[in-house]
């Protein structure tokens, strides 16, 4: 699956497009793993009520505050690895605060299938989160159907 993100901490229900993959899978019974394919994004089941979705935002972004001084951000210090020469790339993130959430929040996710169905609580979603906050992203999740026909 890819995700197109926008700017700063947002949450994205996946749910139909775990569904569209499910049923053209052919599963009838077993599982479905969810994992996202970037070290500053997470997953998660919960439910994506707008009132909530504010509450997570404002929560995360004060538990671990991007204006923190995180090592990982002192670009001067930090190994350039081989596909750059020399420099960093000038659009390089400042984005320790995000990689910190991504590991405290988990990149995967794993939904039972029951009668070619996710079996989820009536307020459940598989949600995307973004929390690197870079303009306009495509972001890619993995899917994997395993189970009976």
């Amino acid at each position: 699956l890819v995700v197109t993100t926008q700017v700063g901490i947002a949450l994205y229900d996946i749910t139909p497009q775990i569904e569209g993959v499910l049923e053209r899978s052919g599963v009838t019974n077993g599982a479905v793993n969810v994992i996202s394919r970037h070290t500053t994004t997470a997953l998660t089941i919960n439910e994506l009520e707008p009132r909530l979705v504010d509450d997570v935002r404002q929560f995360l972004a004060k538990l671990v505050p991007a204006d923190y001084p995180y090592l990982h951000n002192d670009l001067q210090y930090r190994e350039i690895p081989v596909p750059f020469v020399g420099k960093w790339p000038d659009d390089e993130p400042i984005n320790a605060h995000s990689h910190i959430l991504a590991m405290l929040m988990g990149q995967g996710e794993s939904v039972p299938v029951h009668e070619g169905k996710l079996v989820l609580g009536t307020y459940q979603s598989v949600i995307f989160l973004e929390l690197d906050g870079q303009p306009e992203r495509q972001r890619k999740i993995g899917v994997q159907v395993h189970g009976l026909k």
